[in-house]
């Protein structure tokens, strides 16, 4: 069962006894967005922000929260194979959530942090790895725009190697082999009332909006 623990998550836990184990049961709901839905326009509109917030993410939040219900029940039960069959609906849900909730913290409006570029260590970090934040853009773009489907492109830190990398995952997985930097959303819900089928317009323009001081400060705690 997947694990949602960030400080940017609001929470209501309830005890519930499994068996005979006793645990604490993690109700997750949909974070406010730290602006306005018309804050990130021109280069993302209101409708696509309300719709994606209120409707799709609150769709996972509720998917997540309802798949939990069902797995309680199936460990009360002892019922294996209902636990088996919900593993699907919890890591959909579950990264969906995760997901989204560091994609509104991603981003920021025009002239409050949105679109200003990675300084310090970050930008170090960057220009070391792929030559040039511009370059960095560029092979980000390839990846973000060769997603089949729907999925999410990332910037991640690799403890191991202590470097940052380029990563996509399908659907609604969330990046668990790197730790989390940026993510781009390129479900077309993401995108599509405004850029229509052309994903590569809209990866030109959010990054006019990207909020590399949360960046900066993920890859500080990650490093």
């Amino acid at each position: 069962m997947l694990s949602i623990a960030a400080r940017s998550i609001k929470t209501t836990s309830v005890k519930s006894v499994l068996g005979p184990l006793t645990s604490i049961r993690t109700k997750v709901t949909l974070p406010d967005l730290p602006y306005e839905y018309n804050g990130l326009e021109p280069y993302i509109n209101a409708e696509i922000m309300k719709i994606h917030h209120t409707k799709h993410h609150q769709a996972y939040v509720n998917g997540f929260n309802q798949a939990e219900e069902k797995l309680e029940g199936a460990f009360k039960s002892n019922d294996l194979t209902q636990q088996l069959s919900l593993q699907g609906a919890l890591k959909f849900n579950g990264g969906g959530h995760i997901n989204h909730t560091l994609f509104w913290q991603n981003l920021a409006p025009k002239g409050k942090g949105g679109g200003d570029l990675p300084k310090g260590a970050l930008a170090s970090a960057i220009s070391k790895e792929f030559g040039s934040f511009e370059d960095f853009v560029k092979q980000f773009n390839t990846a973000a725009a060769g997603v089949q489907g729907s999925g999410w492109a990332w910037l991640g830190y690799n403890k191991a190697s202590k470097r940052v990398e380029i990563a996509t995952t399908p659907n609604q997985d969330p990046l668990l082999h790197l730790t989390p930097l940026l993510g781009i959303d390129v479900w077309e819900h993401a995108y599509y009332l405004q850029y229509k089928n052309v994903r590569p317009d809209y990866l030109k323009n959010v990054w006019e909006v990207v909020n590399w001081t949360t960046v900066s400060e993920r890859f500080a705690k990650a490093s």
